[in-house]
């Protein structure tokens, strides 16, 4: 095996940790907080619509 591809591999390794640690800075800073914590409360919140889908409507 020729020895460049140890080398690849650590610099492609670098790029990818590098990478995992910008998308968590970036998740986590101050100005994202509302739009997550909104986007959190989605699931509880009651949907406003004709109850069509529901488990007793008609499934045709």
């Amino acid at each position: 095996m020729n020895p460049i591809w140890g080398t690849v591999a650590g610099i492609f390794i670098i790029v990818m940790m590098l990478t995992f640690i910008g998308i968590w800075i970036w998740a986590w800073l101050p100005r994202h907080k509302h739009s997550f914590d909104a986007l959190a409360r989605l699931p509880l919140e009651d949907d406003d619509d004709d109850g069509a889908g529901t488990a007793g409507g008609d499934r045709r």
